[in-house]
């Protein structure tokens, strides 16, 4: 076989990230592009990162320069596969002891939309678009977020097409709606390796009973969220919402809880708080059916709306007659209630790749095109934590002891320490440019102030004697 023709290198460590992945681009040009792409996106945030900011240019004359040019061949018209770039990504994370993935982390499906104008955009409908809370004109995609206390990346991400695109509609036979796509992400994530202890959504998946049923049928766990006033047929005085069925339960206040438990968390900033969890009834719905319907809140006598969870789970009771033919270790009231809040990781995903790493930036058109931008960013996002964990290696599992009777749910909190500095300073520790690393440990150290508070999983999530990098910076923000 050949050897590849050596191109320019980028600076470490960016260099020895991008040579992971030159046997997948044949042209000296296409490998040079891949380490010009990932430098863009990592430069600080200036502008919008299109084309011309990537390559540094001024971005209106600056459209005709060479190095634009090349980039938008690289992205356009040069022949590589996004899916091939992606599959080596996900091959190098689940290679690296610190980002492999465990059975205590957590699946999130979710999607997200991003304005664009025009007709001739692929994907491009009225539709929408979470991010700005209406429907608009713009670009939907369903991603795939593995995450547990102490770190999170992509995993997958696929555009959704609207049915106008097709000749027949949403009768077109390849026409696949959100939750197709969804389902489908999780299955590929679990063929592909990755191991997690459920799979997590927001109400707008939770609440269909289809994409329940196709988890279900694949035979994977799930904890999703529905909306309080959900409605199901019952008979005349029984429950018919979830917040209905949190009503129904018993609650005396906190020296009698009645139907409900205690569950501590604690959060990043080292507080903690009480909150309670119970398994209520809703139609079929029970303790001890194939799904239950688990709330979780600060305050049981109000339900407030801003502190309340109503989860469904095919996750059985511990004790339940369901357990030992179940497929899926049984999960106790605090264990879906952490399930459900490693989901928020998602919305910290959001603030990376959209406001640091411009993942809604693209100015091109082609289904390949917007394809290959994703997966690039991907790859930018992901050499970010290898960058962090370069200069944060591993430490044994005894640093986090397992939670003790009274300690609560993750264990005493812990002592808060002081904030590095969001950006870089001081001279690079050797002979190289400072700015790849500096600035990837950068963005890493604003990802992980929306990070859920750590947790050590329970004995039949991960295998014993297996060690686990340093928990993270715990000087982090509050989430819900």
């Amino acid at each position: 076989m050949t050897k590849p023709v050596p191109c320019p290198p980028a600076p470490c460590p960016l260099e020895e990230y991008a040579a992971r992945f030159d046997d997948l681009f044949t042209r000296v040009a296409q490998r040079r592009g891949f380490r010009e792409y990932l430098a863009g996106l990592l430069a600080p945030r200036d502008r919008n990162k299109t084309l011309t900011a990537l390559a540094g240019a001024e971005p209106v004359a600056g459209a005709q320069h060479p190095a634009v040019q090349r980039l938008q061949f690289f992205l356009s018209e040069s022949r590589w596969d996004a899916e091939q770039v992606n599959s080596r990504r996900l091959e190098l994370l689940l290679a690296d002891p610190v980002t492999a993935p465990h059975g205590g982390g957590v699946l999130v499906i979710d999607d997200s939309g991003d304005r664009k104008d025009g007709t001739r955009t692929a994907h491009v409908g009225h539709q929408w678009l979470g991010r700005y809370g209406k429907t608009d004109n713009g670009v939907v995609t369903v991603t795939t977020v593995w995450a547990d206390e102490r770190l999170y990346y992509p995993v997958d991400a696929v555009p959704y097409t609207p049915a106008k695109h097709f000749a027949k509609g949403k009768s077109d036979p390849a026409f696949r709606t959100k939750l197709a796509i969804g389902a489908e992400l999780a299955a590929r994530a679990r063929a592909a390796g990755f191991t997690f202890r459920a799979v997590a959504a927001d109400s707008a998946y939770g609440d269909q009973d289809g994409f329940r049923g196709e988890l279900a049928e694949a035979g994977l766990p799930f904890v999703m969220a529905l909306k309080p006033r959900r409605g199901t047929w019952a008979y005349g005085p029984d429950a018919h919402t979830p917040v209905d069925a949190a009503r129904a339960l018993d609650w005396d206040g906190p020296d009698d809880p009645g139907d409900w438990r205690p569950v501590t968390r604690t959060f990043r900033d080292g507080h903690t708080e009480t909150w309670y969890a119970a398994d209520a009834t809703l139609g079929w719905w029970g303790p001890d059916g194939l799904t239950r319907l688990v709330v979780a809140t600060a305050d049981p006598g109000t339900l407030p709306d801003k502190a309340t969870w109503y989860l469904a789970a095919n996750l059985p009771r511990p004790g339940s007659p369901r357990e030992a033919d179940s497929p899926h270790p049984a999960a106790s009231l605090a264990e879906v209630t952490r399930i459900y809040g490693i989901r928020h990781w998602t919305e910290q995903t959001y603030k990376q790749v959209k406001d640091e790493l411009g993942w809604a930036d693209f100015q091109v058109r082609s289904d390949v095109a917007i394809r290959r931008h994703q997966a690039l960013v991907n790859c930018a996002f992901s050499f970010c934590w290898a960058a962090w964990f370069a200069d944060h290696p591993a430490q044994p599992d005894a640093a986090s002891p397992r939670p003790g009777p009274g300690r609560g749910e993750r264990g005493a909190a812990r002592r808060r320490t002081a904030v590095g500095a969001v950006l870089a300073a001081g001279a690079a520790r050797g002979p190289r440019l400072a700015f790849p690393l500096d600035r990837a440990a950068a963005l890493v150290e604003r990802m992980v102030q929306g990070a859920p508070a750590p947790a050590v999983a329970s004995p039949d999530q991960l295998r014993r004697r297996r060690l686990r990098p340093a928990p993270l910076h715990p000087e982090l923000t509050n989430y819900r």
